[in-house]
């Protein structure tokens, strides 16, 4: 993730939605940090895995020996404190933001006790109380509504084909009457 400013975020190749509002795009920058989380211990993990003596490495490791291996652990710790300084940054930024929007601390409330949240994500409350819907994200519900919107857009299509055939057969025929 690159910023450009403390206040805006460069979002390459992203569904436009996380570029409606300067909140949109924090929560998209959010998203990213979780995902450098994850690289963050993923390079915590095969630094380890490099410090350990070359002896009680397993057979399918694939860790490099010799040289290579302190070389490796060089890379991949420094990629790690970039990863950890690029975090913190980015939380800092998300802070400052809800600090300039003034959002009230009763706002932001933790979930009670035991509370599991969705595996496909927060989505929209489900008015018809349709069970298939109740765990779907937001995502989720985004490719529905564009699969409706195409369906609407086939039908439209075939609709204006037919009418153009029922419109050049009574051409037809009537010129085949005169």
């Amino acid at each position: 993730m690159t910023t450009t400013t403390d206040s805006e975020v460069e979002l390459p190749d992203i569904d436009p939605i996380w570029t409606t509002s300067r909140t949109a795009r924090q929560i998209y920058a959010l998203g990213e940090v979780e995902k450098d989380i994850t690289r963050l211990l993923s390079l915590a993990a095969s630094s380890i895995s490099l410090l350990t003596l070359p002896q009680t490495d397993g057979p399918d490791d694939g860790l490099p020996q010799g040289e290579e291996r302190s070389e490796q652990f060089v890379l991949e710790i420094s990629e790690y404190f970039e990863r950890l300084d690029s975090i913190q940054g980015a939380i800092r930024s998300s802070l400052a933001h809800i600090r300039h929007s003034r959002i009230a601390p009763s706002a932001i409330n933790a979930p009670p006790p035991g509370f599991i949240p969705p595996s496909l994500g927060v989505g929209l409350p489900s008015s018809d109380g349709d069970p298939l819907k109740k765990n779907r994200g937001l995502q989720e519900e985004r490719i529905e509504r564009d699969a409706w919107k195409g369906i609407l857009d086939a039908l439209l299509r075939m609709k204006d084909a037919q009418d153009a055939a029922k419109k050049e057969v009574s051409e037809d025929s009537s010129a085949m009457q005169e």
